[in-house]
């Protein structure tokens, strides 16, 4: 299903193992970050319109492909519907703005962004109740969403549909209907997601790996907010320790876990030197004991760090996907 580089999917398109994540990025940043990261030689992009700034990213996009159209065939974009988008009705006002904002004739890759939903408020993707408090659908169908955006694929304005946030339980129903072309969920070295990460490989769809190398920006906020401590991926000795043996950075060795594990990745980052190093993995790798020593280091479901405690009452919902 994978050789090193990329995963192989229907119809023999290739999805970069390594793609570039756009979260938590304001649109001057990202588009300067984009630039790098084309340049450094991604060209798996991972988008939402939730983050806010898919037009910024169609700007890049758009800078980057100029007068050559044919550059478009070399990239791979992903994007996904919104929790406000959780209806089947819903579904294609939801990707036809994503694919103006970004400016393409068609996406790569549509996901369902999250198996819950909140109601749909134009223009307001984190709606709240007075209280602070989400505004819940709590009358999500995820088999109905799922069947329309498999729908979408008749017009040919998206090539892969797939999945982002789902359980196990959850994986399985969805592919009972239709298999989906990948998995995007939160894996890192402390939130390794073992038992999900083989169902979705027995399955034969492809995980991909966000917040890779931890999320430091997400955990210190979530931190500063519920006092709970969330190690820096990065300083973790044993970390630091297999980096200075490899002469590699330890993003460099989070990621190259990730990818011997199979999975695919999508670091973020607006550093220019960060962004080319976390392309560099195809000249080392990790050595058995290195990667058990890693591995070992799973705290499961308590690792998770995008556990969405920040969208209140979102756990009432029917298809939260996490332990309560």
């Amino acid at each position: 299903m994978a050789n090193e580089e990329y995963f192989v999917l229907e119809g023999g398109d290739r999805m970069p193992r390594i793609g570039f994540g756009t979260w938590q990025a304001t649109d001057e940043e990202l588009e300067k970050a984009v630039e790098s990261a084309l340049e450094a030689g991604y060209r798996h992009i991972d988008a939402a319109p939730v983050y806010e700034n898919e037009k910024a990213l169609g700007r890049a996009l758009k800078k980057w492909i100029g007068a050559n159209p044919s550059r478009r065939k070399e990239l791979f974009i992903v994007t996904k519907l919104p929790p406000g988008g959780n209806r089947p009705d819903l579904v294609q006002e939801c990707f036809d703005a994503s694919l103006r904002d970004l400016g393409l004739e068609y996406i790569d890759m549509y996901l369902i962004h999250t198996p819950f939903a909140f109601e749909h408020v134009p223009g307001d993707f984190h709606p709240k109740n007075p209280d602070g408090s989400m505004r819940v659908d709590h009358t999500t169908d995820l088999i109905a969403v799922w069947k329309a955006v498999l729908k979408l694929k008749e017009s040919g304005k998206v090539r892969h549909v797939g999945v982002s946030n789902l359980n196990e339980e959850q994986l399985k129903r969805i592919t009972s209907v239709a298999k989906p072309a990948c998995l995007q969920v939160e894996v890192h070295l402390l939130c390794q997601q073992k038992e999900l990460v083989a169902t979705a490989t027995k399955l034969g769809i492809p995980v991909v790996a966000y917040s890779p190398l931890g999320s430091k920006g997400l955990a210190d906020a979530l931190s500063a907010k519920t006092g709970r401590e969330y190690p820096d991926l990065l300083q973790l000795p044993a970390v630091l320790r297999i980096a200075e043996r490899h002469a590699r950075t330890p993003a460099q060795v989070l990621l190259r876990h990730a990818l011997q594990r199979g999975i695919a990745a999508i670091p973020k980052s607006t550093n220019p030197q960060r962004i080319k190093q976390n392309i560099s993995l195809w000249d080392f790798a990790l050595t058995e004991e290195e990667m058990a020593e890693l591995s070992a280091m799973d705290r499961g479901e308590d690792g998770r760090i995008c556990d969405f405690s920040f969208f209140i009452g979102i756990d009432k919902h029917p298809e939260f996907p996490f332990k309560k």
